[in-house]
């Protein structure tokens, strides 16, 4: 071959080899439409290939990754769809783990327990395909947080047994102004069927009471279902519970200030007269129905607290250690054993500053005296009634006291 027809050959070979690296580095224009259609038919079928390797499973996690103000009874939860849940773990920001279980169809997991308010939380699920193929997808939230939620705190205590003045009272945190939409997402219920209807005594206080009194022997049953009801502007419940508690023997007790006599009565009949030594006529007790609110087999009385003090300011008493003390107001008015007074005094003189005495003994551990007696036989929510003291009607609000309402003016006081 001459030098002229190997130059000519090695540039056709060069030309050649550059075509087919062009075509091997690039999809090309027009001229290389052939191979630009298998370049994408391979890309395709890689493609197709990996999307039969991806799991079917379809996992969806509440509440929406980044929320905020999420509730903190109903809001966590993961399901899946296509597939069965794995594994699934919630921690809070610091890393402490959250207890939580799968259903079991394995399709939906749930905490086990209420969240805490203003607490973030990560969720991370894991869930297979038939085919075994695992699919993974994870959240973050935020629980409301206490300035923007409201809780109501109740009386009485869930499994309780109370008597049957003991009203529902609830007092909520924060100033409820949708008051019609909180009262309507609360149920009181009782299984004697008595009516029972709410009354609002202040923006954070709503009591529900029937018109008599409870029937003894009775459950009643209330049911908050306030999560996510808004009640003020910006202000969400989170609570949803449900309390019973049952109401005992039917026990009133009748203080007569004028013959300085109880009479404490037991369904109906006469059990026990206690002598009493009431408010004296400087400072006289309130009269009305009230309810034991409290029970203290010993405890500190102090003038002080409730406006009762001397030219220095001091208490104009002090007693460190009042025997079997059974409140019956907010303001202060007990009805409690009584040591330091002669035991002439009772069922003749009316010496206290407000409250009703019983003779009693120091230290509170003689079962034999009458404050001991009434102790043992009284449970809070008993009635007792005040009358002839020439003092003025305790006010309703003033304890537990809606008994003092007539039953036209508590459903006036509802919202419902």
């Amino acid at each position: 071959m001459t030098d002229g027809k190997r130059r000519k050959g090695l540039m056709a070979a060069s030309a050649l080899l550059g075509g087919v690296l062009v075509l091997s580095a690039c999809s090309g224009g027009d001229g290389d439409s052939a191979a630009s259609g298998s370049g994408e038919k391979t890309q395709q079928q890689a493609d197709e290939a990996a999307a039969k390797k991806t799991s079917e499973a379809d996992i969806k996690i509440a509440p929406k990754d980044g929320s905020d103000n999420a509730s903190i009874n109903n809001a966590a939860k993961v399901t899946v769809s296509k597939g069965t849940l794995t594994e699934v773990t919630m921690t809070t920001a610091d890393g402490t783990a959250v207890a939580g279980q799968i259903a079991a169809d394995k399709k939906s997991w749930k905490p086990t327990n209420q969240l805490e308010r203003a607490t973030s939380y990560k969720i991370a699920a894991v869930a297979k395909d038939s085919d075994g193929r695992a699919a993974h997808e994870n959240s973050q939230f935020t629980t409301v947080s206490p300035a923007n939620s409201f809780i109501g705190n109740f009386t009485p205590e869930d499994g309780s047994t109370v008597g049957v003045g003991m009203p529902v009272s609830i007092n909520f945190d924060k100033a409820i102004t949708n008051k019609s939409d909180v009262q309507s997402h609360i149920t009181v219920s009782s299984s004697s069927g008595q009516e029972v209807v709410g009354h609002w005594f202040s923006a954070n206080r709503l009591d529900f009471r029937p018109e008599d009194y409870w029937k003894g022997g009775s459950t009643v049953t209330l049911k908050l279902d306030l999560d996510g009801v808004e009640g003020a502007s910006g202000v969400t419940g989170v609570q949803q519970k449900t309390v019973t508690f049952k109401v005992g023997r039917n026990q009133v007790s009748t203080v007569d200030a004028k013959t300085k006599q109880m009479t404490v009565t037991r369904d109906g009949k006469v059990v026990k007269t206690i002598p009493i030594s009431a408010g004296s006529p400087e400072n006289k007790t309130y009269e009305g129905q009230m309810v034991i609110s409290e029970k203290f087999k010993e405890t500190r009385m102090n003038g002080a607290t409730v406006g009762f003090t001397d030219d220095d300011g001091k208490g104009e008493y002090d007693i460190k250690d009042v025997p079997h003390a059974m409140r019956l107001s907010n303001s202060g008015t007990f009805i409690h054993g009584n040591y330091w007074g002669a035991k002439s005094i009772f069922g003749s003189v009316n010496t206290s500053h407000g409250c009703v005495g019983l003779s009693d003994a120091k230290g509170a551990n003689d079962s034999s005296t009458p404050g001991a007696w009434f102790y043992d036989n009284s449970m809070v929510g008993d009635v007792v009634i005040v009358k002839n003291t020439g003092d003025k009607t305790v006010q309703p609000d003033n304890g537990l006291n809606g008994w003092n309402l007539s039953w036209a003016d508590w459903k006036a006081g509802s919202a419902a």
